[in-house]
């Protein structure tokens, strides 16, 4: 029984089929993507606003403003992650003349086909700044279930931190790639 799991922003890389159980729902949906469609995801903003759109409809503006982004930066992105059907329209209204477009995404986690990372910085090592780079790697016995418990705190860690960097509004930022691999060597 081999388990090999990726985890790349809210992409999640599944060879072996698993459920993942929750304490607040049955299980965490993935919705299977292109590996197009992944890249969309490679950019920090991109998935500040899959999280925006999770739990209910927005505009490009509500959610510029929850974010504190420009409306122009935010509707170019959100357009470009409906083209690529990662988050949908879900409704149309016109306030005082104005078109206000509602837009939904699709899940919070993705699955792509493929056996390695798809954004580029963690795909190999790449030529980054070796100051700004941290690796940790170690091994553990894991049964299946512990296994599944161990892969939900991983997704509960990167979900927080998704949800307390869109609050940050420091200068002093960096977008950093982050990676989880878990593998089995048997």
């Amino acid at each position: 029984m081999t388990y090999k799991i990726r985890s790349c922003g809210y992409i999640l890389n599944i060879w072996r089929e698993i459920k993942v159980h929750s304490k607040s729902s049955n299980s965490i949906p993935l919705v299977n993507i292109s590996v197009e469609q992944s890249k969309l995801l490679s950019s920090a903003k991109r998935i500040q606003i899959i999280s925006c759109l999770q739990n209910s409809a927005k505009t490009a503006k509500q959610v510029a403003v929850e974010l504190q982004q420009s409306p122009g930066s935010t509707h170019y992105h959100i357009k470009k992650l409906h083209e690529g059907g990662l988050v949908d329209l879900v409704d149309t209204r016109t306030e005082g003349g104005i078109v206000e477009k509602y837009y939904l995404a699709k899940s919070k986690w993705f699955n792509t086909n493929g056996n390695q990372f798809i954004d580029p910085l963690l795909a190999e090592d790449s030529d980054s700044d070796v100051s700004s780079r941290t690796m940790l790697s170690l091994r553990l016995f894991l049964t299946p279930s512990q296994q599944e418990e161990l892969t939900l705190e991983f997704k509960e860690l990167l979900e927080k931190w998704v949800g307390s960097t869109s609050e940050s509004t420091s200068e002093d930022v960096k977008e950093f790639a982050v990676g989880i691999k878990m593998l089995s060597v048997d």
